[in-house]
């Protein structure tokens, strides 16, 4: 992989007002980046602006290889079984052979044949990580990853972030729920005075 994501200077407004300015980081292949801070402070808006999903007000963001993110919603097909909901992204990003890994990864195999719209908040949330994974990105975005995981699958989340950087991906994980991410550079947010 030929991962880097870097932030220099990098502002963000929302609703008329500054809710970062002038943050600068850096993460190359194998790193990764907790964001932490208090409801509010933008570490939702860091994360689509990383994605390129919202411009920043200043600065500028540096990436490179492809990116996968993980919003609120698994993104996944509702009325498909999970395995053809998954299927049909990894399809599309062109890793059906990340599939199995993937589903094994979340131990999903077993609910494999089950539609997602009958599916826990629990396992929905293990199948958009799935997804992540299955989409075989360099850049993994995960925005609060961990909401509605219990605490076997909380593990299963950080022992997947230690594989993807050990192959030299980088994991950026906005966060309130504490994950295990060993040697992680803390991106920490608060409101601007």
């Amino acid at each position: 992989m030929t991962a880097a994501l870097a932030f220099d200077g990098v502002a963000c407004m929302r609703g008329g007002r500054t809710v970062f300015a002038n943050l600068s980081f850096d993460l190359n292949p194998g790193d990764a980046g907790v964001v932490s801070g208090p409801n509010g402070v933008g570490k939702s808006s860091l994360v689509r602006i990383a994605a390129g999903l919202l411009a920043p007000a200043d600065g500028v963001v540096h990436a490179s290889g492809r990116r996968a993110l993980l919003g609120e919603s698994s993104a996944l097909d509702r009325d498909l079984t999970l395995v053809r909901a998954l299927g049909f992204w990894a399809g599309i990003d062109g890793r059906a052979d990340m599939l199995e890994e993937a589903m094994a990864a979340f131990d999903l195999m077993p609910i494999a044949a089950i539609p997602v719209r009958l599916l826990s908040t629990g396992q929905r949330r293990r199948a958009g990580l799935a997804r992540i994974v299955a989409s075989g990105a360099d850049v993994w975005l995960l925005d609060e990853p961990a909401n509605g995981l219990d605490e076997s699958a909380v593990a299963m989340l950080e022992a997947a972030i230690v594989v993807h950087r050990a192959r030299g991906g980088i994991a950026l994980v906005a966060t309130h729920t504490p994950i295990a991410i060993q040697s992680a550079r803390r991106i920490a947010l608060g409101p601007v005075r």
